[in-house]
């Protein structure tokens, strides 16, 4: 097997690769932000205390974690369609479907990060008077994000590796990008490796990022 290193130039990045790698990155950024956001709602629902409430999120989390990321995708591109009469863009699909399966993984980090505060804590904002919400957020919350942000951060570089899924349903993502740049240039196998170097670069930056970043909450702590 050979391989042709003139096919590595920035004709290929402008050309291809940037535009997959500013959706991949746009992705990233809205499902971890509508993630994070659903995810929480999630995470009190199940912390509420109320059968009424508890009982929709835990089925709608451990259901939605019991199917593949890729086979979620593919349900919505395929099914929704159908049902509402009219095709939804691949890029829609794939922001949708990733908010609805993250926020589940999100929502049991936040779980996690809610009952790792002291019960004390909780206990003195309701001697305030405070409600549970205001409890949650002017108490809890704050505490808990920060304890919570280095497995936020972890979980949001495993999203960005998983929006590569999207290929699945033809949406241009970095990867979209690399394998046109192949099938142009007929260099399937140069532009598959790019890919998985170019991946493994921002993931290992990203992770070394991260680990810092625990250290030093860690000291401060």
């Amino acid at each position: 097997m050979h391989l042709d290193l003139s096919f590595y130039n920035w004709d290929l990045i402008t050309n291809f690769v940037l535009k997959g790698l500013y959706f991949s990155l746009e992705l990233t950024f809205i499902a971890t932000l509508g993630g994070v956001l659903f995810g929480t709602v999630l995470a009190l629902m199940r912390l509420s205390g109320r059968k009424w409430l508890e009982l929709p999120a835990a089925i709608y989390v451990n259901g939605m974690r019991s199917i593949p990321l890729v086979m979620v995708i593919l349900w919505f591109f395929l099914l929704v369609p159908a049902i509402i009469g009219r095709p939804v863009g691949a890029e829609v699909s794939a922001i949708v479907t990733f908010i609805a399966f993250e926020a589940t993984y999100f929502s049991e980090i936040m779980r996690a990060g809610i009952q790792s505060i002291a019960r004390g804590q909780v206990y003195a904002g309701q001697a305030l008077g405070m409600t549970y919400g205001q409890n949650m957020q002017l108490v809890v919350l704050p505490q808990a994000l920060r304890n919570m942000l280095p497995v936020l951060l972890t979980q949001t570089i495993i999203l960005f590796q998983d929006t590569s899924l999207v290929y699945a349903i033809g949406a241009y993502d970095m990867l979209k990008g690399f394998e046109v740049a192949g099938k142009n240039f007929g260099r399937p196998i140069e532009a598959y490796l790019a890919a998985a170097v170019l991946y493994f670069v921002m993931c290992y930056a990203l992770s070394w990022t991260v680990k810092r970043l625990h250290h030093r909450i860690a000291i401060i702590r």
